[in-house]
């Protein structure tokens, strides 16, 4: 008796080939450093602060290792009231993610985007170690700057940047020396969960979840250390909507962090939260509580809304 084997439309055989070329991309990604997991940077620029209308510099900074970051400072329209480092997501570069914060020079904030090695114009070739640090490369040159010596400095990172800002700033002695705020949009406090979470929501994968996510290195983790963040203020910014980092990780993230923290949660996109009037004003109340120095002086703990956590 003829039987066909099939599962689905495909032939076991060709199933098995698919499965065993799929395992070993994966296994080459990690192995690599997670650079093709977690990056995928673009060199072109496909738009520039000149085509919003605003004032900017280019900025350029060596890293120890000897690589060049390129990042953009966009200058404030109006008297300056402090600055926002701004960390991107996973893809593509400083110019596809402008549109996100291209709104604070308006409100008095100047803003400085910087890209990771291998993104834009920035040297090198990403990963994990070399992002974060490259985001210490940037976190250097605006403490030091003469120009903000004394204004009030935020970082602001968004999905992949928001867990890379979670893992920098929890081990940064003295943060809230040089830091007045800490907001992390759209973010997830492990990147071995994250995979682990990714290869699990595919059939094909999901057999190996376990084996895969943990060749990732758990240092950069900050799941058993996000309390260390403060005394900085931190505003976690989660969406409901997200299709790409669930809202869980976002309640995961405020409810282990100690205060003084906020959740803002939000109904838009995954990295879409500042296309609504509503959410914009909300950052910049944060940063203006919490803008007259980098200790603690005139925060107000009656924003923290836990019960905002509610589904």
């Amino acid at each position: 008796m003829h039987r066909n084997h099939t599962i689905g439309l495909l032939p076991r055989r060709p199933l098995q080939q698919l499965y065993r070329l799929l395992l070993a991309l994966f296994y080459t990604l990690l192995l690599s450093g997670c650079s093709g997991l977690f990056f995928l940077p673009a060199k072109q620029h496909f738009t520039s602060p000149e085509q919003f209308n605003l004032r900017y510099q280019d900025v350029s900074i060596a890293t120890v290792d000897g690589e060049t970051l390129h990042g953009w400072l966009l200058q404030s329209t109006y008297q300056r009231k402090g600055i926002v480092y701004f960390l991107h997501g996973n893809a593509e570069n400083i110019s596809t993610h402008i549109g996100n914060v291209m709104w604070l020079p308006n409100e008095g904030y100047d803003v400085f985007l910087l890209d990771y090695r291998g993104f834009g114009k920035s040297t090198g070739n990403p990963d994990l170690a070399g992002a974060l640090a490259d985001i210490d490369a940037g976190y250097q040159w605006l403490t030091t700057n003469p120009t903000y010596l004394n204004d009030a400095k935020f970082i602001l990172g968004q999905s992949l940047g928001a867990a890379l800002t979670l893992s920098f700033a929890s081990q940064q002695p003295d943060l809230e020396k040089t830091i007045n705020g800490i907001v992390v949009d759209a973010g997830f406090p492990s990147f071995r969960g994250i995979a682990r979470e990714k290869l699990g929501g595919w059939w094909l994968t999901w057999p190996i979840q376990y084996p895969l996510s943990w060749l990732i290195p758990s240092q950069y983790d900050t799941e058993k250390r996000l309390d260390q963040i403060a005394p900085t203020p931190l505003l976690v910014i989660h969406s409901t909507n997200d299709q790409i980092i669930p809202f869980h990780h976002g309640e995961y993230i405020y409810n282990h962090a100690s205060t003084p923290k906020q959740f803002l949660k939000t109904d838009t996109p995954h990295s879409a939260t500042f296309r609504s009037k509503q959410y914009r004003e909300e950052l910049v109340n944060f940063m203006g509580r919490n803008s007259g120095s980098a200790s603690l002086q005139g925060y107000n703990t009656s924003a923290v809304q836990p019960e905002t956590l509610q589904p």
